[in-house]
């Protein structure tokens, strides 16, 4: 962990507090006068939807691993939440081009013949690409269909997704 103390004289605290979340800060601890008469803190998460809370000056260390494992839990509930609201099944040409209209993307399971070919073809036609061969248990079950784009055999369905 890394702590960069701001002790710079001439900048009001909203920009300080400013530059420090653009740059991507996690966490900030506020340190004043008042805030050591009281043997506190005040902690402020550049993530959730909890604001600045006091936190005792004893045990801060163990505090600041909670709120920032506590973070990190947050954001990855979100991200397997957002990755699970936007993964989908398609079998048609027709339903994956709907899939990456305008700028729209999900995350695409579709059948593919296995041909760099086709891939190719497919990449072109929607800036889409492959991102995982699943392995068994991720993904929806293989089972044989038929590629979306060349109606040819394919025995499992992989990923497709648009870079960003």
């Amino acid at each position: 962990m890394t702590v960069k103390v701001d002790d710079r004289d001439g900048l009001k605290p909203g920009a300080k507090y400013y530059e420090w979340e653009r740059k991507g800060v996690p966490l900030r601890l506020e340190l004043g006068p008042r805030d050591l008469e009281s043997q506190s803190v005040m902690a402020k998460l550049r993530v959730g939807e909890q604001g600045k809370q006091k936190v005792p000056l004893e045990g801060l260390g163990v505090h600041v691993g909670r709120l920032l494992d506590g973070m990190q839990a947050d954001l990855l509930q979100r991200a397997r939440a957002f990755r699970e609201q936007n993964t989908v099944s398609v079998d048609t040409w027709d339903d994956f081009l709907g899939m990456f209209e305008g700028q729209g993307s999900k995350f695409v399971y579709a059948h593919w013949d296995g041909t760099a070919e086709t891939e190719t073809a497919i990449k072109e036609a929607t800036k889409a690409t492959i991102r995982c061969l699943p392995l068994a248990g991720q993904g929806p079950d293989a089972e044989p269909g038929r590629c979306v784009k060349t109606g040819r055999p394919s025995a499992r369905r992989v990923l497709f997704a648009r870079n960003y």
